[in-house]
């Protein structure tokens, strides 16, 4: 793998710094697209598994640009826009706890504490679920399958959470700097499951 790696480096003329710089590159412009996707507020988990197809391909060298994330993007909403749904309901409720521990209603500071851990599992699992997606997949087979993975591979799901506090440090910090660093959210998915499937 590493040998086709490197001779198709050579035949581009790319160096090792040159192939990196121009992934991380590739991962700020899909983090746009992804930005640009999720406008339709129930569209974000489609524009992920998109993002993470666009990255895939081109981290493996194939071609791939702005059509083909816009095609995986119509084929992943299909069934996406419910699992969109589903998070939003999920992000309401956990609300209703958090204003429930603040409100102190007894037993309301853990019910709390379980909403936000819980919410923030179910971000890592539709992360992981959108970085293997392929067209055709169906969206509660690979959202129960991430969820597994989620719990079995630990030290992955604590990189990707890495990498959502990222996002949200740089929307707290500079809100537009959010935007390309999406792409990188989204690659951490993308790498974390490779690495899970290498081991």
């Amino acid at each position: 793998m590493a040998q086709a790696r490197a001779k198709a480096r050579s035949a581009r003329g790319e160096s090792v710094f040159g192939e990196r710089f121009a992934v991380f590159a590739e991962c700020l412009l899909t983090g746009v697209w992804i930005a640009v996707a999720c406008l339709g507020l129930l569209t974000y988990p489609a524009a992920f598994a998109a993002g993470a197809r666009h990255l895939r391909r081109r981290t493996t060298h194939r071609d791939g640009g702005l059509r083909d994330f816009v095609a995986d993007f119509r084929a992943a909403v299909r069934g996406g826009w419910a699992v969109g749904l589903a998070g939003w309901a999920a992000a309401g409720a956990v609300r209703v706890d958090v204003l429930a521990s603040r409100a102190g209603i007894p037993g309301g500071p853990f019910v709390g504490a379980v909403g936000v851990f819980a919410l923030i599992g179910l971000a890592v699992a539709l992360l992981r679920a959108a970085a293997v997606w392929t067209p055709g997949s169906r969206w509660r087979t690979l959202l129960a399958d991430a969820g597994r993975r989620t719990v079995r591979d630990p030290a992955g799901s604590f990189l990707i959470v890495c990498g959502l506090a990222v996002v949200a440090l740089s929307a707290w910090f500079l809100p537009p700097l959010a935007v390309p660093v999406l792409g990188a959210a989204v690659a951490a998915g993308v790498a974390v499951e490779v690495r899970y499937r290498h081991r």
